[in-house]
């Protein structure tokens, strides 16, 4: 099940990286995948707030920063991280649509 998740360095948490169609899987190794799953998707909240802490303080840097330049790469960090967040939430909400399906 290792291969079944990938290191994703910039959302800072392991992916499912599938090998083979979903259904190719026994269900035994389904339920293995999605019990790791789970417990990755788990700490995606924490994960973000991590990421929001670090936000608040480029935020805090770009309110009293007074180069332009400066401001620029402060406002990119951001953004660059603001998109991180926004992955982080479609991958955590992509699980629940994925887990209601396979519980049907």
């Amino acid at each position: 099940m290792q291969n079944d998740f990938v290191w994703d360095e910039r959302l800072g948490i392991f992916v499912p990286h599938l090998n083979k169609a979903w259904e190719k899987y026994d269900t035994s190794t389904q339920e293995a995948i999605m019990l790791h799953w789970e417990k990755i998707r788990g700490r995606i909240p924490d994960r973000i707030g991590e990421i929001e802490r670090k936000i608040n303080e480029l935020q805090d840097q770009l309110s009293t920063e007074e180069h332009f330049e400066v401001s620029c790469e402060l406002n990119n960090k951001i953004a660059s991280l603001a998109s991180v967040i926004n992955d982080l939430w479609l991958w955590y909400r992509l699980n629940q649509s994925v887990t209601s399906k396979i519980h049907d």
